[in-house]
């Protein structure tokens, strides 16, 4: 499953950089879908990927941004009865205590963790229902180059905001004082998580005010940076997806098989 795909990592690099150096932050996206052929060529179209092929297997498929693996890509939504989604992956040094916290606070554990050398991943659901991963072992490429090739930061979109970075903190060791962990922070109406100075990742669930929102279906929504948010708008409608939403500087976007993800202008806040 996609959700294993930190597994295809390719040649080894000269630099190991394992979860013990970034803990707590996204290191890892992945998709499941349906028709790998398609889902190729509509993110080759929108976002300008290259394609490899993975260890797991002929369903699976590597995606490289200027030859920098970036995002996992697996068609077994059909075959294994999954959601056609995106899902972030978190980094930690221990994958089976990460587990242990989640179900411990509420939160469910639906895969794993399972071994997949040169590391080990799980896939879970927070309290609420929003599925993200972890992943343990050697990262799939160098976490400084990940991050500047793709995601500029994942968000959750939650009903609590405050309770998810709690839950979240607990799970991840966020803000433990710990050497290298994520700080948190609270600006613009929103949880903001930094690694090593930058953001990574933001919870929102409206005004500070407000009560939850019930009528919020919380998930994690990835955000990738482009330099024409309005090109990859076009190119989405092009190839069988859709726009739900744009403006200069970002764009929420469906693909062709559903999947939603976010594309935002390179430079914005």
């Amino acid at each position: 499953m996609t959700h294993d795909t930190p597994a295809g990592a390719g040649p080894r690099r000269r630099e190991v950089v394992s979860t013990d150096s970034v803990f707590g932050a996204p290191c890892w996206v992945s998709l499941t879908s349906r028709d790998l052929q398609a889902t190729q060529d509509f993110y080759a179209a929108v976002l300008g990927w290259r394609w490899r092929g993975a260890e797991l297997g002929e369903h699976f498929r590597i995606a490289l941004a200027d030859g920098v693996p970036v995002a996992g890509i697996a068609a077994v939504a059909s075959m294994w009865q999954m959601a056609v989604a995106w899902t972030p992956y978190f980094a930690v040094p221990d994958a089976d205590v990460a587990v242990s916290r989640v179900r411990e606070r509420g939160g469910t554990a639906a895969v794993g963790p399972l071994s997949f050398p040169p590391g080990r991943a799980a896939l879970l659901a927070d309290r609420d229902g929003a599925t993200f991963g972890i992943w343990q072992g050697e990262l799939v490429t160098n976490w400084e180059a990940w991050r500047q090739a793709a995601p500029t930061f994942v968000r959750l979109h939650t009903r609590d905001a405050f309770d998810a970075a709690i839950f979240y903190g607990e799970i991840l060791d966020w803000a433990s004082g710990l050497p290298g962990c994520c700080e948190v922070e609270y600006e613009g109406g929103e949880v903001v998580l930094r690694s090593r100075g930058d953001i990574v990742a933001r919870i929102d669930s409206g005004a500070v005010e407000a009560a939850p929102d019930p009528e919020v279906r919380p998930h994690w929504q990835i955000h990738f940076s482009v330099a024409d948010v309005a090109g990859c708008a076009r190119a989405a409608e092009k190839h069988g997806g859709s726009v739900l939403r744009e403006d200069e500087t970002e764009a929420i976007l469906r693909d062709a098989d559903g999947a939603q993800f976010t594309v935002t202008s390179r430079g914005s806040p």
